[in-house]
């Protein structure tokens, strides 16, 4: 693996958040797969006390985007290609399947709060930072998942999306992937409003694989 870079990046000094900032090295490949996260290093580098870089790491771990190796320290979460197909095509059998309960259940004020959810994203695509924007995307998923009516589903989906990097982070290099992301979410809810239970699960299909 390799070790972390020692240059002088931005600061937190800016009042900017330091998860984001070791977010936003880690998508740009500052920070590669595998390196160690040093927090001298990263104190260093993001002009912070040791405190902040520790929060900011537990949180990306927690996020499955750095990985804690104990008694060893940090490093960049290293995916795992087989891994991730595999998940995906978890996700796409358990997600599908509940495609048409979804829309049984969706009643008029669910369809308005996934609405709401969906341009909450869109406003982070222009407003947010990178971790806000992931945030923004878990909680549309997740309150499209709850209309299926079965928490366990929810639970077992949101611990199965965490056996690979945190998707769709690191998909989001491009403004247009992250336009693509924002337009589907919106099909979704046309698709819910609609009753159209074949076409929810074609979108569903379509934007777990375009991780």
């Amino acid at each position: 693996m390799a070790d972390v870079l020692m240059e002088t990046g931005q600061g937190a000094s800016d009042g900017r958040d330091v998860t984001d900032l070791v977010l936003q090295d880690i998508l740009a490949g500052v920070l590669l797969p595998g390196t160690w996260l040093k927090q001298i290093d990263l104190e260093r580098r993001y002009k912070c006390t040791r405190p902040e870089v520790r929060r900011a790491l537990d949180r990306l771990a927690q996020k499955r985007l750095v990985e804690h190796v104990p008694n060893r320290g940090y490093h960049v979460y290293e995916p795992d290609g087989r891994r991730a197909r595999e998940v995906s095509e978890i996700r796409i059998i358990l997600e599908t399947a509940i495609a048409a309960t979804i829309i049984q259940n969706a009643a008029p004020a669910d369809i308005a709060n996934l609405r709401t959810l969906a341009a909450q994203f869109d406003f982070m695509v222009l407003n947010g930072t990178m971790l806000e924007l992931y945030e923004a995307n878990l909680a549309f998923h997740r309150q499209l998942l709850v209309l299926g009516g079965n928490q366990e589903l929810v639970d077992l989906i949101t611990e199965i999306r965490q056996r690979t990097s945190s998707a769709p982070v690191s998909q989001w290099r491009t403004r247009a992937r992250v336009e693509q992301s924002s337009r589907e979410h919106h099909l979704m809810v046309d698709a819910v409003e609609a009753g159209n239970a074949e076409h929810l699960k074609e979108l569903v299909r379509q934007h777990i694989l375009q991780g």
